[in-house]
């Protein structure tokens, strides 16, 4: 592994705002990762340091990001391996930690995953402060994510109660407490639900300020968006997600892309992963909350609309 810069910059002692940690795992994002680097660099409050991990690309992702780091100090460039495998979710977490071994988590307030294809507002970090500043009992926070459909951008549906996998910025005493991420599938749903097991809360907004053009489809997979379904599935299977909720999650996205085959992926993926008897979360608290959690949200369905998503 190389790195742009061998260490991080100091923080500067000046510095009296909220220090925000950015982590971004990239692989092959050249199409996109400048418009990112556009949106970060124009933020109204820009974070002390941004992490770029490129996940041994074969594009030019890597030169984009050190292009980054060469004009702007509080951008860091770590290289892994050229030709590192593609493994979505703990593939991503673990160039995260990668990432996080560069910065000394202690010295921020505020740590963010936040994915290499994205577009948002320039306001978007200053207005997520906000939020914070305004509940202490907040633990994680995103915008919504829309996704390309046509010549249009289109929600991509998110439960408010979970904050969104492609920008998931933590309160850093949050973080520490619920253990980071879990190096699986579904890291990005456990996270929220351990948030409230530990009394915390975690919430995804829509306003049209903290809109988040994610640019490449969500689960659409380096394969096809089917496999990604499936994989998200077996995720759920993981998680420890009961199958009367898994049901739900399915009939839920079947209405979204890709049409009803989308959601009977996702299916087909938990059965998958409970008939060969695949490993679950090892951790039976856990899953104990979760299903309290699923089955209370599964009875305001008979009451309210209910967003199922993670």
């Amino acid at each position: 592994m190389t790195t742009a810069t061998l260490k991080p910059p100091p923080l500067s002692k000046s510095t009296t705002g909220p220090r925000i940690l950015i982590i971004s795992p990239v692989k092959d994002e050249a199409k996109y990762l400048e418009r990112t680097i556009r949106s970060m660099t124009a933020q109204t409050l820009k974070p002390a340091l941004w992490v770029i991990v490129d996940d041994g690309s074969s594009d030019a992702t890597g030169a984009i990001a050190d292009e980054a780091a060469h004009a702007y100090p509080w951008i860091l460039v770590l290289h892994r391996k050229l030709g590192t495998a593609r493994r979505v979710g703990p593939g991503v977490v673990e160039a995260f930690y990668d990432g996080l071994k560069r910065a000394h988590i202690e010295d921020y307030d505020y740590v963010c995953k936040l994915d290499g294809d994205l577009e948002f507002k320039a306001n978007y970090f200053e207005r997520m402060i906000a939020y914070f500043e305004a509940d202490p009992h907040l633990g994680t926070i995103s915008g919504k994510a829309y996704i390309p459909a046509g010549d249009r951008f289109v929600l991509e549906r998110t439960g408010d109660q979970f904050s969104h996998g492609v920008a998931k910025l933590y309160r850093r005493t949050c973080f520490e407490e619920i253990g980071g991420f879990v190096r699986q599938v579904m890291w990005d749903g456990i996270d929220c639900h351990r948030c409230r097991m530990f009394g915390w809360s975690a919430k995804s907004v829509d306003k049209p300020d903290l809109q988040i053009k994610h640019l490449r489809l969500m689960g659409s997979s380096f394969k096809s968006v089917y496999h990604g379904r499936m994989r998200w599935g077996r995720g759920q299977h993981f998680m420890g997600t009961h199958p009367l909720y898994l049901l739900a999650i399915s009939t839920y996205r079947m209405a979204e892309r890709p049409w009803v085959l989308g959601g009977i992926c996702i299916l087909i993926g938990y059965l998958q992963a409970a008939i060969s008897r695949q490993p679950r979360y090892d951790d039976s608290e856990f899953r104990g909350y979760l299903r309290r959690w699923q089955f209370r949200e599964l009875r305001r369905l008979f009451v309210s609309d209910s967003p199922y998503s993670q």
